[in-house]
């Protein structure tokens, strides 16, 4: 077979990555790819939102099947686009993928089916959005309704912060027209945890849940960022907690989508609260998420090109889907200043790391292991391995660095 992954990130490395070891494939192509893929794909210089381009590249290249890493694309139409040319794709149409790339879309689906999420309110005028902040006067979360690369959810535990969020995002316009209009919800208590389900539209099956880290500093401080490490499997959802998100969340969603015409195909994030009353959605995502999917791809034992082709032909069989008993983990290294503006022409030096796999995010310039520019934020997402102590110093870092706690006892890391 051949396959085409879109994407530039370590999402799509490690994608790239599970692909190649399925003995189905005889060539694997990345648009656009970056330095650490081309020793596994063939890089092509198309950028992921053209979609045009990429069907004429999949049509002309034979290619069988094609993966979206990105949400971007998804949301502009490329699955649609690609099943009207006759091309196998995994992931869901325009319509579906509506459900991250519209918050408001999303809360008002999960309002209208009884989904469990937090209280919420959406605004297009920044004048209205603050009276209401004044008024309600308690923690919230101010989000924007566009796409933000996971950067568009500001937590506010004052009003003060919250009026600052509706600053940032409304009157200057930190996030483009994606802040054109805001989601204002209220502040949930608990822990965070991510959810996947792998869906055909009909069954699905869910794969090991994770937990990423937010916070761009030590001690859970700092801004939201894309994401600085994760692992998995993450202890907060229990065998309980697991179930209650089938039952109460992704069950009632993927009918509620059916319902109103968005037959829901692909991967489903369902980013959840555990709280006291049990799990709630924060969000959900219309892709796999990153770093989430790099622990992903090291705990699924089974055959990935089979899952994603099965989803595509509409014929998903979950109990072929096998996963490892191990543990991953993701440590990112960033440039100083991310989120937020920083020196692009910065390199990032890891030492040698023995027994470890590092994947790249920026684009297209090449480095040794040891090293990333700065061109694209976080700049080196990194594995490591198998011993008790190795792991808990893994675990320790990844939780000192985030803030995040990491209670992970298990003496096996997967390696990549």
């Amino acid at each position: 077979m051949n396959i085409l992954v879109i994407g530039s990130g370590g999402r799509e490395h490690a994608l790239v990555w599970k692909i190649a070891q399925s003995p189905r494939v005889k060539k694997i192509y990345c648009a656009n790819g970056n330095a650490g893929i081309r020793s596994l794909a063939e890089c092509i210089a198309i950028k992921p939102e053209d979609i045009h381009a990429l069907a004429d590249f999949a049509a002309s290249h034979t290619i069988d099947l094609t993966v979206v890493g990105s949400e971007t694309p998804l949301t502009l139409g490329i699955v649609d686009l690609f099943e009207s040319r006759g091309l196998k794709i995994f992931g869901p149409s325009a319509k579906a993928a509506e459900i991250e790339g519209s918050k408001a879309f999303s809360k008002q689906l999960m309002k209208k089916y009884g989904i469990p999420t937090a209280a919420f309110e959406t605004f297009d005028n920044a004048d209205q959005a603050r009276s209401w902040i004044r008024s309600y006067d308690k923690p919230c979360v101010v989000k924007t309704d566009g796409l933000a690369a996971g950067k568009g959810a500001i937590v506010c535990m004052s009003t003060s912060e919250a009026l600052d969020a509706v600053d940032q995002i409304m009157s200057g316009k930190q996030f483009g027209s994606a802040g054109s209009q805001i989601v204002v919800e209220a502040f949930m208590e608990g822990e965070e945890a991510s959810i996947f389900a792998v869906t055909d539209g009909t069954g699905y099956v869910v794969l090991p849940a994770a937990q990423d880290h937010k916070r761009a500093l030590d001690g859970d401080l700092g801004k939201n960022t894309g994401g600085m490490g994760a692992y998995a499997p993450a202890p907060v959802a229990t065998h309980v907690v697991i179930e209650r998100t089938k039952k109460e969340i992704i069950e009632p969603t993927l009918a509620a989508m059916a319902h109103e015409g968005r037959t829901y195909k692909g991967v489903l994030y369902c980013g959840i609260m555990v709280t006291p009353d049990g799990p709630k959605v924060v969000e959900f995502n219309c892709r796999f998420g990153d770093p989430e999917c790099q622990v992903l791809m090291m705990l699924i034992s089974s055959d990935i090109v089979d899952l994603f082709q099965s989803v595509a032909d509409n014929n998903l069989d979950p109990s072929a889907v096998t996963i490892s008993d191990a543990h991953a983990a993701c440590v990112v290294m960033a440039s100083g200043g991310y989120p937020d503006a920083y020196d692009s022409a910065t390199t990032t030096r890891a030492g040698r790391l023995s027994g470890s796999m590092i994947r790249q995010k920026h684009p297209q310039r090449e480095h040794p292991s040891s090293m990333a520019d700065s061109s694209s934020s976080r700049g080196m997402p990194m594995k490591n391995c198998r011993s008790r102590n190795t792991l808990n110093a893994l675990a320790n870092h990844a939780g000192t660095h985030s803030g995040a706690n990491v209670p992970m006892s298990p003496s096996s890391l997967k390696i990549m």
